[in-house]
């Protein structure tokens, strides 16, 4: 897509500020490093209950600090103008429309500062703290009258100790004291080593005061809130049997009254009980959840039930898709939900009778490195529904639709960033599977100006999870390959989410397996197009992506060189290092690894590295407690000692979701991998 006009902000004051350097004759013309700095996004989007106002996050980044910077905005669904609420170099998130659609919370901080609560008076603009608190505030949830407002936040509780450490003489300098940990899940990937507390309810009055805690005990309370509309109750999800640290994956649904703290329990079922949300009546609960059968993948279910927890029923069997954040329509007549269908973020109406009504296609997430599918939404009262939408060469804008009508755009947040600039054209591109068949969805970008009478070389992208989809939205750092002279392919292989139960059932126990004949499909239909040099082939891919990699360079030599981002290597010390250890080997293996280390073995790329020949460079967060980087440097020694060319590359202080979630690192990740194969590429 070609667009005329001016340079990028950001790559004029780099310019501007390089006096040794030549100035550039003419703008940059493709998507280059130095614009993901002016990447812009909408997120968390909130319609006030009457549909005249949407409040929404908007992710920028700081060139100078190398972080995001989110800041909240309002926008008139009538006109499309729009305002920001506040000034000032803090973040702010989480806007929440009181009841009446006269105030706003939210969440912000100041540079080194803790999160805070907000009110704002919208008529007057005043801003008020509702108190200081010692940690961050989550869940934002206005009680009916809006005279509270509940939320979720960690209490710190004392560290285990075992044994007397000595008296440290006064003034003396001593190494930290031990740490001991004895909790099953003791850290995780984003937060490192988990500090000794719990996560708690808590109600605040909305005008300030004292913050008054509702739950207690050794369990973990949070997620979404929501209160009854007589106010005498919240409903939340969670785990609170006497194994809940083991049982990562059940939850249910309790009533809690805020009088007095009391719980009952309203949901008895063995799995996840998720998402409550009560309806306007407060007769009906809707929820999501499905039956836990310790497999790698579950279809999610929209469910209601009585307001005390009787008659629970699933609307959505007919639907082989998996269903998220319901949200009641203002009649009480349906629920909305959002899922994924083909590699497409779908929001749709389901009535009480089970008719599911799509409403809009191509939300779009935050996450835009990579094309996954995402997105996010609210409902007004009078059925206005504001959500994020994108596109191949769109990041995620702020969109309004409503039943029966079509979506309308409000935002064009990348607009003079993409001005003048062509970027790589994405396409369709069905796939039959090699193996059985199968249909395989994926889709090819070709460079920007693209001649179909020359040959390109070609990047295969693989997508993580591996319980996860890829989609036709804007993905950043495919763009700086294209825009380097690379036709770029990428698609869902068996295993991959949005394509109903079996289709990702079929590597439950299996993987990866049969999802390498379908990589390979991608690839061999690429080539059929006539314009993919077949000598010049790469491969990268991150997580699940990255064991991929490590597993195709294991089967076949067809790659002139290959990238394993974040990899798993030795599913044995996967399963024993990763920081969900307790049902990872659980729902993807049928045995403990000391039951069956063969099946194991079988199942893990470090088995083939006798076979490799592909020079394979390797990247992984020094962080990453997902795919831990001793992963990553088992790969790297077995390639040392086999003297396969290969480097080893950690992202300082990155984890394994942040691997390129600050610009200049993920430039120098794209420049890294693009320069790994530009040194195998056959010219």
């Amino acid at each position: 897509m070609v667009r005329r006009g001016l340079i990028s902000l950001v790559l004029l004051a780099a310019l501007a500020g390089s006096a040794a350097a030549k100035p550039a004759e003419a703008p940059a013309r493709t998507f280059q490093a130095a614009d993901l700095f002016s990447l812009q996004s909408a997120t968390d989007p909130q319609v006030r209950p009457d549909g005249g106002q949407i409040a929404y996050v908007r992710e920028a980044y700081d060139i100078m600090t190398d972080r995001a910077r989110r800041s909240i905005w309002l926008v008139d669904p009538a006109t499309g103008a729009q305002t920001p609420i506040a000034g000032g170099a803090g973040s702010q998130a989480s806007p929440r429309w009181s009841p009446d659609g006269r105030r706003l919370a939210y969440v912000a901080a100041g540079e080194g500062e803790k999160p805070q609560l907000y009110v704002r008076w919208m008529a007057t603009g005043e801003t008020a703290r509702l108190a200081t608190l010692p940690e961050s505030p989550g869940g934002l949830t206005w009680s009916p009258d809006g005279r509270s407002i509940a939320f979720t936040s960690f209490v710190p509780d004392e560290p285990i100790k075992i044994g007397t450490p000595l008296a440290k003489p006064e003034g003396a300098k001593w190494a930290d004291p031990l740490q001991v940990i004895g909790a099953v899940t003791y850290r995780a990937d984003d937060a490192g080593y988990l500090r000794t507390g719990y996560r708690r309810i808590f109600v605040i009055p909305a005008d300030g005061g004292a913050p008054r805690q509702l739950t207690f005990g050794a369990f973990n309370d949070g997620g979404r809130l929501a209160w009854a509309p007589d106010g005498t109750a919240i409903l939340f999800s969670a785990n609170r049997g006497d194994n809940w640290e083991r049982e990562p994956q059940i939850s249910q649904v309790y009533r809690l009254s805020v009088a007095d703290g009391s719980l009952t329990q309203l949901t008895h079922r063995l799995g996840p009980n998720a998402e409550p949300a009560i309806s306007p009546d407060g007769r009906t609960i809707a929820y999501v959840g499905y039956d836990e059968r310790h497999r790698g993948y579950e279809n999610a279910k929209l469910y209601l039930m009585d307001a005390d927890g009787g008659h629970p029923r699933s609307l959505t069997d007919g639907l082989d898709r998996s269903v998220g954040d319901p949200q009641w329509s203002g009649d009480g007549r349906g629920v909305y939900v959002q899922y994924d269908d083909h590699g497409l973020a779908t929001l749709a109406r389901v009535g009480l009778d089970g008719r599911i009504t799509p409403i809009a296609a191509g939300m779009s997430g935050a996450e835009m490195d990579r094309p996954y599918t995402g997105g996010e939404y609210s409902v007004s009262k009078s059925g206005l529904v504001a959500f994020t939408q994108g596109s191949p060469d769109e990041p995620g804008d702020l969109a309004v639709a409503r039943s029966g009508g079509g979506a309308t755009r409000l935002t064009r947040l990348n607009d003079s960033l993409f001005y003048g600039k062509t970027l790589a054209k994405v396409e369709a591109m069905p796939v039959r599977s090699s193996f059985d068949g199968k249909a395989i969805d994926a889709w090819i970008m070709t460079p920007p100006n693209f001649d179909p009478a020359k040959k390109y070389p070609l990047i295969l992208e693989i997508h993580g999870g591996p319980f996860a989809a890829y989609g036709p939205v804007f993905t950043s750092e495919l763009q700086l390959y294209a825009a380097a002279g690379y036709v770029v392919v990428y698609g869902n292989p068996r295993g991959s989410t949005s394509y109903g139960f079996d289709f990702a059932d079929t590597i439950n126990d299996n993987y990866p397996s049969h999802d390498y004949d379908d990589l390979m499909s991608i690839v061999d239909t690429a080539i059929g197009k006539g314009f993919v040099d077949p000598n010049n082939l790469f491969v990268t891919g991150g997580s699940g992506g990255g064991l991929l990699t490590a597993w195709i360079v294991g089967n076949t030599g067809r790659f002139k060189a290959a990238v394993a981002q974040k990899p798993v290597i030795n599913w044995t010390s996967e399963v024993l290092t990763v920081d969900f250890y307790v049902d990872q080997a659980t729902d993807w293996f049928a045995k403990m690894p000391w039951e069956d280390n063969a099946e194991y073995w079988r199942r893990s790329p470090l088995s083939l590295v006798g076979h490799v020949t592909t020079p394979t460079m390797v990247m992984v967060g020094a962080e990453d407690r997902r795919t831990p980087g001793s992963e990553a440097e088992q790969f790297y020694q077995a390639l040392q000692l086999r003297k396969v060319p290969t480097l080893l590359v950690r992202v300082p202080g990155a984890s394994h979701h942040a691997l390129a979630e600050r610009p200049s690192q993920e430039a120098a990740e794209a420049s890294a991998i693009l320069a790994w194969f530009e040194r195998y590429r056959v010219k």
